[in-house]
Order: structure tokens, then sequence, then C-alpha cells
């Protein structure tokens, strides 16, 4: 677990007086404000945020000292963090996603399918990356596909739909011809 969250990323300019949208990473959209000044990813520039509103899944920000559209524009793709200690902490049974990171994902049967290297929503729900001898394999972060998240044991366990346990080749195999 880091001392930084990662509450948004810059997605673009809106307007031409300096407004930015941001994708929140929050629960509520508008909660990407609600935690003091936030800081890029470097930690090298602060950035105080004041929503103006919502629309199309971004949260619409007005940002101190930001006067006009290319100052705006410049900042897209500045992922927003926040010092861990100013978030509540997570009630039982939950957890901030940069918690994942690093974790081991098993199987039901305890098989190690690899660490969690990313947590991402893209738009279509929250998916979780595995890197394991397989290569990189990505899987829907939902309750049927991870029944249990055990961030203290550092470990989660994956139930893969059965889909994609048909495109994993069977232990032993690589995929190659059989010398036939």
């Amino acid at each position: 677990m880091g001392d930084r969250v990662c509450l948004g990323i810059i997605v673009g300019a809106h307007g031409v007086k300096g407004a930015v949208r941001v994708k929140s990473f929050t629960e509520r959209a508008a909660d990407v404000a609600a935690y003091g000044a936030v800081e890029d990813e470097a930690g090298e520039r602060r950035f105080r945020l004041q929503p103006l509103g919502e629309a199309k899944g971004v949260v619409t920000v007005a940002i101190d000292g930001v006067g006009d559209r290319n100052a705006a524009e410049a900042l897209k793709g500045t992922k927003l963090y926040v010092a861990r200690s100013a978030l509540p902490p997570p009630a039982e049974e939950e957890f901030y996603y940069s918690d994942l990171v690093g974790l081991t994902a098993v199987l039901a049967d305890g098989a190690e399918l690899g660490k969690v290297k990313g947590v991402f929503d893209f738009g279509g729900g929250v998916l979780f990356e595995v890197a394991g001898p397989q290569g990189l394999r990505m899987y829907p972060f939902t309750l049927a596909v991870v029944p249990v998240v055990d961030v203290a044991g550092g470990r989660l366990v994956v139930e893969p739909p059965l889909e994609m346990e048909a495109e994993a080749p069977p232990a032993g195999d690589d995929g190659g011809n059989d010398g036939a």
C-alpha cells in the first residue's frame, strides 16, 4: 500500500477559461476535489480543484492558476494524487484499488496465476491485470470472478469465467506443435 492514492486523471480542457475535465476514480465523481489539494504523479505540482459540474462520466473542475484553454490542454493526461492519510480508512470488506496492485492472484485450489499489475476502468466495468507464467491476462473485477480479496494476506482468489479457462493452454502445453 502506497502513501498516495490516484483519485483521477485530467482527460482534456473544457471551454476557454482554463477548466478541465477529470475522469474521477472516487465513488462519487465530485469527491475528486473533496480531500484537499492534489498533486501530479511526480509530486512536483500541486493543484486546488473547484468542481464546476458533471457530465458524460467526468467532472469539470477549475484549477487555481490555470486561466486559459492552452494551459488546461497542457495538463491532459496528468494523474491526480492525494496523500492516503487524507482519505477515510476503507470499511470492512472495502479497499482502494491501489491496494490490489502487487497482490498474488490465485485460483480457488491455491494454484498461483501471478501478481496483480493494475486495475482499470475503461468504461465497460472494472478489470484487473495479472502478470504470470502465461503472460498478461485481464479479468473482470466482479464478485463472481473475484470472490475473495485478502489485502492483509496479500492475495485475491480468482475464478476465471469459463470462456477464459477454455482459452488457456493445458499445463505443460507450450502451444507449439507435437513433433508430428
